[in-house]
C-alpha cells in the first residue's frame, strides 16, 4: 500500500461493489412493485403534491424537472438493468469514466426517489444505501488500482455506522446499561422474522450476552477500523459476524446487509481466495479526483462528527440535501410491549356484521403464521404501520387515504398486501383495531401451534364507509 492506490483492497472491492449493486438492484425492485401505490400521481402521499409543498435546494430530484406514473417506473427499470449489470461485473469491463458514470447515474435516480419519497424513504438504510453508492463512483473498476483515500472513506462511514449505533443506545434506554434490551427485542422489533421467536425464548443470561456483544462489537472494536490491517480486518470481519447474526434474527430491510458488505470491503486481501491482476494502475487525473472527493467529505463530517459527540445525538439524520455524509443509529429506546394495528372490512353495514381481516405481507397478523423472511427486500407499508401502532401521528398524512383506497379495492393498495377479505370487492366499511401481541411460550406454541398470542385492546379508528372516508381527506 502507499500514499494513494492499495493492491491488497482489490477482493474487498469487488465484494462491496457487488453486494452494493444487489443491494441496489432491491432497493429499485421494492420502488418499482410499491412505490406508485405509495408515491405515485393516485398514491397515498402523491409525489405532485410534495414538489409543489418544496424546493430543489430542499429535495433535489430529477423529478422536479417532470413526473409521471410512468417515469417513475422508467427510473425503476434503469435502476435495475444497471444494477444488475454491475451485479454481473460488466461495469468492471468499462473505462473508468464509463465506471463512475454508471455508479453516479444508480446514485442519482435512487437519490430522486428519496427525495420525493417522503415518510416512506424516511429509513436510515436509505442514506446509508445512497452514501456507499456515492463512494463507489470513485473506487474504479477491477482494472484500476483500488484507491487507498477511497477505502479509507469506507473505513470512515462504517465506523461512523457503527460507532453512532453504539453511542446512541448508552445514551438513550436504561436496559441497553442494565444488559436486559434483548429481552424484549426480539420480540417488538418492527417485523420479526422466522427465528426471532426462538431467539426471544433464549435465557435472560444470553440475552445479556447479545447485549454485551452488542456493545463490545459497536464501542470497543469498531475503534479497529482506523488501525492498519490486519488489524482493521479482524475489526470488520467481527463486524461481519455480528451483521450475519441480526441477519438471520430480524428484518431490517438492507441495514444488516449493507453494514455487512461495508465489513468484507475491509477485510484483509491477504483473507480473501480472490487472485488479482498482477499490476494495477491509476491515472493521476482518477488519484487526483479522488484526493478532492476525501477532502469533500472531511468538510461535510463536520456536522455529523458533532453529532455523535452530542449529549442530544439524533439518529439516522442527513446534514445535506444530497445525503453524501449522514449519521447513524438506531433502537436508542426499545419498545417493551407490541401492539399491533388489524384492519377488518365488511361487506355489510348492519349490525351484526362480519368483519374480516387484511393480510400483510410482513407485519404480524395471523397468530398461527410464523414471522416471514423479507430483509433484505423493504416493505414499506408494514413498517409504517408498526410505527402507527406506537403512534397515530406517524398515520397522519396517509392512514385515511389507504383506508379510502382499500374501500375502493384500489388493485396498487391491495398489491400491496397479502390477502383481502373480498378480494377485489369493494367492502362496505373497514375499521382500525388495536391488539397487543406476545410471542407464545414453549408451551402455548406446543398446544396451539401458534406463533403469536393477542388480546383485544382498542379501537383506533371507527367503522368508515368510502363516503366517510372522502369527508375527512377533503
Amino acid at each position: 500500500m502507499d500514499w494513494f492506490s492499495d493492491p491488497g483492497a482489490w477482493a474487498g472491492r469487488l465484494l462491496f461493489t457487488r453486494g452494493l449493486a444487489l443491494v441496489y438492484l432491491l432497493a429499485f425492485v421494492a420502488a418499482l412493485r410499491q412505490a406508485p401505490a405509495l408515491i405515485g400521481t393516485a398514491g397515498l402521499t402523491p409525489v405532485p403534491r410534495f414538489l409543489r409543498a418544496t424546493s430543489w435546494r430542499t429535495a433535489p430530484s430529477l423529478f422536479r424537472l417532470r413526473f409521471s406514473d410512468r417515469l417513475l417506473r422508467g427510473v425503476c427499470w434503469t435502476g435495475i438493468v444497471l444494477s444488475a449489470a454491475a451485479l454481473a461485473g460488466l461495469a468492471d469491463r468499462l473505462p473508468i469514466a464509463g465506471w463512475m458514470a454508471l455508479w453516479a447515474v444508480l446514485w442519482a435516480l435512487y437519490l430522486s426517489i428519496v427525495n420525493v419519497g417522503q415518510i416512506w424513504y424516511g429509513f436510515g438504510w436509505e442514506s446509508l444505501l445512497l452514501e456507499a453508492g456515492f463512494l463507489a463512483v470513485f473506487l474504479g473498476p477491477a482494472h484500476v488500482a483500488p484507491p487507498t483515500l477511497g477505502i479509507w472513506l469506507l473505513r470512515w462511514l462504517l465506523f461512523r455506522l457503527e460507532f453512532g449505533a453504539g453511542l446512541i443506545k448508552m445514551r438513550g434506554d436504561r436496559c441497553w446499561r442494565d444488559l436486559t434490551c434483548l429481552a424484549y427485542h426480539h420480540e417488538t422489533q418492527p417485523m420479526p422474522n422466522p427465528l426471532s421467536w426462538w431467539f426471544h425464548r433464549l435465557s435472560l443470561r444470553l440475552h445479556q450476552v447479545e447485549t454485551l456483544a452488542n456493545h463490545g462489537t459497536q464501542l470497543v472494536v469498531v475503534w479497529g477500523l482506523l488501525l492498519p490491517q490486519p488489524f482493521c480486518g479482524i475489526a470488520a470481519a467481527v463486524m461481519v459476524v455480528t451483521q450475519g447474526y441480526l441477519l438471520i434474527s430480524g428484518n431490517f430491510a438492507w441495514l444488516n446487509a449493507l453494514t455487512l458488505v461495508l465489513g468484507l470491503s475491509l477485510l484483509d486481501g491477504r483473507w480473501l481466495p480472490f487472485d488479482r491482476p498482477a499490476e494495477l494502475s491509476s491515472p493521476t487525473w482518477f488519484t487526483v479526483l479522488g484526493i478532492v472527493v476525501a477532502a469533500g467529505v472531511a468538510v461535510l463530517s463536520i456536522g455529523p462528527v458533532r453529532n455523535l459527540l452530542s449529549p442530544q445525538q439524533q439518529m439516522n439524520t442527513s446534514f445535506d440535501p444530497f445525503r453524501l455524509v449522514n449519521s447513524y443509529g438506531a433502537f436508542g429506546s426499545v419498545t417493551k410491549v407490541r401492539r399491533e394495528l388489524v384492519v377488518e372490512a365488511t361487506d355489510s353495514l348492519d349490525p351484526d356484521a362480519v368483519w374480516r381481516e387484511y393480510e400483510f405481507r410482513g407485519k404480524p397478523g395471523d397468530v398461527h403464521r410464523r414471522p416471514p423472511q423479507w430483509a433484505p427486500y423493504h416493505l414499506r407499508l408494514d413498517w409504517l404501520m408498526w410505527f402507527v401502532a406506537l403512534s397515530p401521528v406517524y398515520g397522519r398524512a396517509w392512514l385515511m387515504p389507504f383506508l379510502g383506497r382499500l374501500l375502493a379495492a384500489d388493485p396498487a393498495t391491495l398489491r400491496l398486501l397479502r390477502s383481502a377479505p373480498f378480494s377485489s370487492a369493494r367492502p362496505a366499511a373497514v375499521r382500525v383495531l388495536v391488539y397487543r401481541y406476545r410471542f407464545t411460550t414453549r408451551a402455548e406454541r406446543r398446544a396451539t401451534g401458534a406463533f403469536w398470542h393477542r388480546t383485544y385492546e382498542r379501537e383506533l379508528v371507527a367503522p368508515l364507509t368510502a363516503d366517510d372516508v372522502a369527508q375527512r381527506v377533503r
